[in-house]
């Protein structure tokens, strides 16, 4: 029959031990060693201290005559192999503890892990810091802020007429017309203003009395501009204060009804930005009002030609980032992770997925006030 013996102290956070001996003429303790958690370095040393003086005092009376029996031997190799494995823990148990406080590290305190960050502190050898975008909070706190700076506009202009033979005058002196009184009705209808809605694009505010930037192709050949404001149930008139073809770039004015202020949005410094920032974009692609996209800034420097009515128009200094760019973004704003505008969204790659592009803010502040002025 096997006698079985347990003490369990959890509590101090010492060893928990089981003792099996057998009813044999020579009975052989073997202990069994589970390692607790909670149990600190000194007490690891002091109970393999203890364990290991026990064994030694039963391996004297079998090793104090000149010839051991084969019962003694075998005794005595139980015995070495019990200390070897109590070694082996107690070894195994100074490891953990030394790794679970920092022992070897030249610092008491627990040392903990951040995600994937970014930083520019050069005391700091590691090159960590948390980066400020990197959860979904920090992404909504710039979108509240910085969407009611943000507009809509929409460009107005007269129909175009179609150049059909009717309106050839020998076709009408051959085959008939409506006369003079059919020509007069279409001047009438000309000088009406009867204004059709030709596009839309994004702009926003940058001072906080009515000034807002955008692009040049998004006013172009407008005879009329609306801006939808938000907090405004009717959308606004602009007048077109400056702008730049080769730039791209156009300066408007708005007259606020009620006379309170525009949230406007504070122009960054582009030349601070790094490839692999957050950017973040907000407009209004295809009419999807106050679109948020956001990726990172892919590149800088970028030139590139489009062609368009007028010719092949370049580029150049553009910043390129794969946040979404629709048709409709175009005039609106390119944000930092602090929300400060660095770039205002002008084209995107049609053939690509993810190659969008905006004029640098390097490039906005030096003909600003020009553009303000209408002298550039």
């Amino acid at each position: 029959m096997n006698e079985e013996n347990k003490r369990t102290s959890a509590d101090n956070g010492s060893y928990d031990t089981t003792t099996n001996t057998t009813a044999s003429a020579n009975p052989t303790p073997v202990t069994t060693y589970t390692y607790e958690s909670r149990m600190n370095t000194s007490d690891l040393r002091a109970s393999y201290e203890k364990e290991l003086g026990m064994h030694m005092d039963m391996l004297k009376p079998s090793m104090g005559g000149s010839k051991l029996s084969k019962r003694n031997s075998r005794n005595s190799a139980r015995t070495m192999l019990a200390s070897f494995l109590i070694g082996a823990v107690v070894i195994g148990g100074f490891s953990y503890m030394a790794d679970k406080n920092n022992l070897f590290s030249g610092s008491g305190q627990p040392v903990q892990s951040t995600g994937s960050v970014v930083s520019n502190d050069a005391n700091d050898n590691a090159g960590l810091s948390t980066a400020s975008l990197s959860t979904s909070d920090g992404i909504a706190a710039i979108y509240e802020e910085a969407s009611p700076a943000v507009v809509k506009i929409e460009t107005y202009a007269e129909p175009v007429r179609s150049n059909s033979m009717m309106d050839d005058p020998a076709f009408r002196q051959f085959f008939g017309g409506g006369g003079q009184q059919e020509e007069q009705q279409q001047t009438d209808e000309q000088s009406s203003g009867n204004l059709e809605l030709m596009g839309s694009g994004t702009g926003f505010f940058f001072e906080n009395d009515g000034y807002i930037l955008t692009n040049e192709h998004v006013i172009a050949d407008a005879e009329e501009l609306q801006v939808s404001v938000q907090g405004y149930d009717e959308p606004l008139t602009a007048q077109v204060l400056g702008s730049s073809y080769e730039l791209d770039l156009a300066v408007l004015k708005v007259e606020s009804p009620d006379g309170k202020e525009f949230h406007s949005l504070t122009l960054g410094s582009s030349d601070g930005t790094q490839i692999g920032d957050w950017v973040i974009a907000i407009g209004n692609p295809y009419g999807f009002d106050q679109t948020l996209t956001m990726g990172v800034l892919s590149a800088k420097e970028r030139p590139i030609t489009i062609a368009d009515e007028q010719g092949n128009h370049e580029y150049e200094h553009l910043l390129q980032t794969d946040a979404s760019i629709n048709p409709g973004n175009s005039g609106g704003p390119l944000l930092n992770e602090s929300g400060e505008v660095i770039g205002i969204n002008t084209a995107v790659n049609s053939e690509a997925q993810g190659i969008g592009f905006a004029i640098p803010t390097s490039t906005i502040t030096e003909v600003l006030d020009q553009l303000k002025a209408n002298s550039l």
